[in-house]
């Protein structure tokens, strides 16, 4: 029987080549846009290392100004990092399973000019060991650092891949040296490709852009007084003469991050980093009211305002935009099918039922939806590129995957259907004697 509707389908479609056309349109607009909103809004709020989201924290503790909070619009929030002298402190505490202190820098690569690469500039990553292992990087080639690495202060580096393949040719580059701001390192892994978005672990410089190029133990950063390329924020009047004193001053840099698996342990955590902050006050230090918190990823992103409100606007306003679209559809249908009633006036004095003719209709309007919902993928991969050349650090989040083409179809269908009940049931209730006194 679905065949034989089918056939009637598009028997009907083909009578009335543009008012067909236009209901595709309509439909391949409002998907096309709904689409492009739904990928972007998607990809920004999701989570990239959910399968940890209950073993990671974030640490934050409120060592600002005493009488100005960190956010102004948010006074309850602590700032994002960590002075130099409260993340080392914090090191020296064994509770959790791993922990991480880290913050960006800035290198020039010193390339072998005679395989035509001349210099370049890469962002860094200065981290301690536990890094790779707590957010789940993956390595194509060789492995991080270990805990030796970050107290010897070992000139050691793990290169991205597109590194790795710009310098090394994509080889195995383990083992191999190579130079950042005059000083020679030696390649100890080369990671996988792994996209991140958001960028979870450092939110302060662009949630959405790329990882970081090159990555090296969080100690050398210190000893060689690496160019910082990150967020270094102050609130206190404090003579900074040297690279010592920037160390011992209160401006937070650092961002900090612990594993835990145990509630036991994030109990007897955040007692510590209290009673930390307790002697602290003693000290003449931490003015506020005590304000420190642990936090998983996605609250973690949620309090960062990661997805903005505007972003949660322009997704209902591309749904109105489909509404729009299927009023002007269902104009169009009402038009089509009662044009049609002398046929359905016929078919019914011939025997057919109402749930026939009903049946018969809906799936016209289904093959008007499948045919809507394809153009539509295209106009939202079309629409997307479009997002992708216009901001950079959205290039992750502008690519169409097969979930979205299948949710595109989902709603395309859906929105053909429900456009349809109107005008089908009006064609339904058609009257046969009146028209066949006419014919």
């Amino acid at each position: 029987m679905l065949t034989y509707y089918l056939r009637l389908a598009l028997k009907s479609l083909r009578r009335t080549p543009v008012i067909t056309a236009l209901m595709i349109a309509a439909i391949a607009l409002g998907v096309g846009v709904c689409i492009t909103t739904l990928t972007v809004y998607r990809l920004m709020s999701g989570n990239p290392i959910k399968h940890r989201n209950d073993v990671l924290y974030a640490v934050t503790l409120d060592n600002w100004d005493p009488n100005r909070p960190w956010d102004e619009k948010r006074p309850e929030l602590p700032p994002n990092e960590l002075t130099y002298r409260d993340a080392m402190a914090l090191l020296e505490s064994d509770i959790p399973d791993r922990q991480v202190a880290m913050r960006k820098g800035s290198f020039v690569i010193e390339a072998d000019s005679a395989n035509g690469v001349k210099p370049f500039q890469v962002e860094a990553r200065l981290a301690t060991h536990d890094f790779f292992a707590m957010f789940d990087f993956p390595f194509q080639y060789g492995d991080g650092w270990d805990d030796a690495a970050d107290r010897g202060a070992q000139r050691l580096i793990v290169l991205s891949r597109p590194i790795n393949d710009k310098v090394f040719g994509g080889q195995d580059s383990v083992g191999k040296m190579i130079r950042l701001d005059g000083k020679d390192y030696k390649v100890i892994g080369v990671l996988a490709n792994w996209v991140v978005t958001p960028k979870f672990y450092d939110l302060n410089n662009g949630a959405f852009n790329d990882i970081e190029e090159v990555f090296l133990p969080f100690s050398i950063g210190i000893i060689d007084q690496v160019q910082f390329a990150g967020n270094v924020n102050c609130w206190r009047d404090e003579q900074v003469n040297s690279f010592q004193d920037f160390l011992n001053s209160d401006c937070v840099w650092i961002q900090y991050w612990v594993e835990m698996h145990e509630r036991d342990q994030v109990a007897r955590y955040q007692s510590f980093i209290d009673s930390y902050v307790g002697e602290q006050k003693k000290l003449g230090r931490f003015e506020r009211p005590l304000n420190n918190h642990l936090r998983h990823p996605d609250e973690w992103m949620e309090v960062n305002r990661v997805v903005q409100d505007d972003n949660s606007v322009l997704v209902g306003l591309s749904f109105m935009f489909l509404a729009v679209c299927l009023l002007n559809m269902i104009g169009l249908l009402l038009a089509k099918f009662l044009g049609a009633a002398p046929l359905v006036g016929l078919r019914r004095a011939l025997g057919a039922t109402r749930s026939t003719i009903f049946n018969q209709h809906l799936v016209e309007v289904g093959v008007v939806g499948v045919a809507g919902g394809v153009l539509g993928i295209g106009l939202a991969a079309l629409g997307l590129f479009g997002v992708r050349h216009m901001y950079d650090n959205y290039d992750a989040l502008t690519h169409l995957d097969v979930t979205m083409g299948l949710i595109a179809l989902v709603i395309a269908i859906a929105s053909g259907v429900l456009a349809g009940l109107y005008p089908t049931w009006r064609v339904c209730r058609v009257q046969p004697a009146a028209y066949l006194k006419t014919q």
